[in-house]
């Protein structure tokens, strides 16, 4: 062995095992951005450019090693409307805004509050996603527009399919679609050695094979190229920034895409042994990717977990493989970008029904049901506000349960009472009083013998707040104006009133 080759070695000594799990994160990722892009009306070429960010720009970036990022399925409902409402130039603009809202947050040290966020609200956050992914997809599969609100997509499919059944391109649509989506379902019963081969390309593969072959009437990807595609956003675009709808949809970029982002990197944490996430400096990669992104006038970017189980499970030891993924989307979007104008619409379409319903947790909500009732209806409240009324208001909604759940369970309290018959009734308080459970503390107390002098002990709560120690003081003064004894009262240990 020469001494280049040693040196090299020594340099990079996993480079094999990281180049071939480029090669698979590359097949998975290209069907996957092209996919989203053309799910958010907006150029396939915009959806690689995003995939050769996050590979080159945030995977150089510390963080998390292994995990990959590139434009996802969670966002494309947001992307989608975003581009409706404000415009493809002011895409940028957004992009733009989270990307420096998470470099700034980043900085702040704020990366790891975002795993405090609910569990349920996330996962009901992206069951929303799913659902009206798969609902607006479902028209691309039988090739007609669908609806711009959720529910209107979801009340909407009787009809169009109804309708669809009397169009032979339609039906020849749909079919196509529907066989991607079973290539993707079987593909993980197929053989090992069939299954080097991604099934998002498999799938895409066979379909555009199958459209070429049987010469389907079927609707493919419009290709402008990648130097076309860039929209960089002017200085007139930011003047947007001062509308409150363009300000709110930055902030559930940001919301949506960190917390993805940060959700995907712990999930990936337990596919390997390897390095673990520093989750401020991986919230900081994602910034810089967003923000060159935006730059570029792309797509948004977070992690995703289906690039990134692929590459760890390719074997990939550093973040060189997800750098060189990167370096591969940017040599396809360069050489041959006339490919992409043989791929069908209705096989992308297919793979974000896929994708869509994973983001669905049908099993996580059953489980819950059965253990935590209160999270499992956050979890479809969330999903259910988001499908109603929209992204961000739904997202909102779901945190404000939440957090009145956690209220309701931190405000537990328990009113003992010990009577003798004679002397003194004496009445127990501990947990924490606060005024959400002031109305049942008040029933119980009032209910005590009105002629009997009564002893309260407080010494057992945790925490008593300004509105329950005010209405207890004026209980005690009631229970005395009847000429009974005034109520002794023990205050709490080393507890202020809140």
């Amino acid at each position: 062995m020469t001494t280049s080759q040693n040196t090299r070695i020594s340099r990079f000594p996993h480079l094999k095992e990281d180049f071939a799990a480029s090669l698979v994160v590359f097949l998975v990722a290209l069907p996957l951005c092209v996919g989203v892009a053309v799910a958010s009306g907006v150029p396939a070429e915009l959806g690689l450019i995003t995939g050769i960010v996050g590979g080159i720009v945030t995977g150089l970036m510390r963080g998390s090693s292994l995990q990959v990022s590139g434009p996802a399925a969670g966002l494309t409902v947001l992307v989608f409307e975003a581009v409706q409402e404000f415009g493809l130039p002011a895409l940028g603009v957004i992009v733009l805004a989270t990307g420096v809202l998470q470099i700034t947050m980043g900085a702040l040290k704020l990366g790891r509050y975002f795993r405090a966020i609910s569990v349920s609200v996330v996962e009901g956050m992206l069951a929303g996603i799913g659902l009206v992914l798969i609902a607006g997809q479902l028209y691309s599969l039988i090739g007609t527009k669908a609806p711009e609100s959720g529910l209107g997509k979801i009340a909407g499919l009787p009809e169009a399919f109804v309708d669809a059944a009397g169009s032979t391109a339609a039906l020849s649509s749909l079919a196509l679609g529907a066989g991607t989506v079973a290539v993707l379902v079987l593909w993980k019963r197929m053989p090992a050695k069939v299954r080097t081969v991604p099934g998002p390309l498999a799938a895409v593969g066979l379909a555009t094979a199958a459209a070429l072959v049987l010469d389907l009437p079927v609707a493919t990807v419009e290709v402008k190229g990648l130097l076309d595609s860039i929209q960089p956003p002017s200085l007139g675009d930011f003047g947007e920034l001062g509308s409150v709808g363009l300000l709110g949809t930055v902030v559930a970029f940001t919301l949506i895409a960190s917390a993805e982002s940060l959700f995907s990197a712990a999930a990936v944490d337990r596919l390997h042994s390897g390095p673990r996430t520093e989750y401020d400096k991986e919230l900081m990669a994602q910034g810089a990717g967003n923000a060159v992104c935006g730059v570029l006038g792309a797509l948004p970017m977070t992690a995703v977990i289906v690039r990134s189980a692929a590459n760890v499970q390719a074997g990939a030891r550093t973040k060189a493989s997800r750098v060189l993924h990167g370096v591969w989307l940017l040599l396809f979007a360069a050489l041959f970008p006339d490919l992409l104008a043989y791929i069908p619409i209705p096989a992308l379409a297919g793979i974000l029904v896929h994708a869509g319903a994973k983001l669905v947790p049908v099993r996580a909500i059953a489980s819950l049901w059965r253990e935590h009732r209160g999270e499992a209806l956050i979890l479809v409240a969330t999903a259910v506000s988001i499908v109603a009324v929209s992204m961000f208001e739904g997202v909102l909604i779901g945190l404000a349960l939440a957090v009145v759940k956690t209220a309701w369970e931190a405000s537990h309290i328990k009113l003992e009472v010990v009577d003798k018959g004679a002397g003194p009734v004496q009445a127990y308080l501990s947990g924490n009083a606060t005024f959400l459970r002031l109305p049942k503390i008040l029933d119980s107390l009032e209910s005590l013998p009105q002629d009997r002098p009564v002893e309260l002990d407080l010494s057992g709560l945790h925490h008593l707040d300004h509105a329950c120690r005010t209405a207890l003081e004026n209980w005690a003064e009631r229970h005395s104006e009847v000429g009974t004894e005034p109520v002794k009262m023990t205050e709490p240990v080393k507890v202020t009133a809140g």
